[in-house]
């Protein structure tokens, strides 16, 4: 899902840098509120969401498919803290390992760390607790969907792209779908072990959308 450089139009990156830019103050400024307890994982699991999606594979379309973790870091941080990771993970990738390009982070934030962070965390907070397991895991398969369906619009819409929606929407949107399966699963699955072990990481804490 980490978009080049070279494949969104200076139109495109402007109109998702204009977008994430500010975007971006704001969560710094509401991650204040999060749980002095919580902070401290923000580091740790950035490290676990960077481990993750160091392993990937290309896909037509000008882009890799490969586990994201935005709906997870949403559900433990809640969507400021969760966009925290990804702003983190997403900057050392392009700037260190050149994964997903400079003009095109403010598109790969987008996608990543604002639709996929932001999908997964509602979802799961609109389940009854009954619920929630099953809710980490439609979170995380509908977020990191949606997030290959931004991606696919971005590129499709690009005049730097050799492809068109037709293309690159279908590409993106059923290869994350697939995937989506797998990385709900593993969410779901994180979720349930820190029920058990650590369920004060779930608590009711978390940083308010508002």
């Amino acid at each position: 899902m980490h978009i080049p450089d070279g494949f969104l139009d200076p139109l495109v990156c402007g109109a998702t840098y204009a977008f994430i830019i500010p975007y971006t103050l704001y969560a710094f400024s509401k991650a204040k509120e999060i749980p002095r307890e919580k902070r401290s994982l923000i580091p740790v699991l950035a490290a676990a969401v960077f481990a993750a999606q160091m392993l990937n594979w290309p896909i037509p379309g000008g882009t890799s498919l490969h586990f994201v973790g935005g709906a997870l870091s949403g559900i433990l941080l809640g969507p400021w803290g969760g966009y925290l990771v990804m702003f983190l993970v997403l900057l050392v990738q392009c700037l260190v390992f050149h994964d997903g390009g400079i003009t095109t982070l403010g598109a790969n934030l987008l996608n990543m760390a604002v639709i996929d962070v932001l999908v997964g965390y509602a979802v799961y907070k609109a389940a009854p607790p009954r619920h929630k397991t099953l809710a980490a895991f439609l979170g995380a398969w509908l977020g990191i969907t949606l997030a290959g369906i931004a991606a696919g619009i971005e590129l499709g819409v690009s005049a730097y792209t050799p492809y068109g929606l037709q293309i690159t929407l279908p590409v993106m949107g059923g290869w994350h779908a697939a995937l989506g399966v797998v990385e709900g699963a593993i969410t779901a699955l994180a979720y349930r072990y820190l029920e058990y072990r650590a369920p004060y990481l779930l608590g009711a804490q978390q940083a308010r959308l508002g």
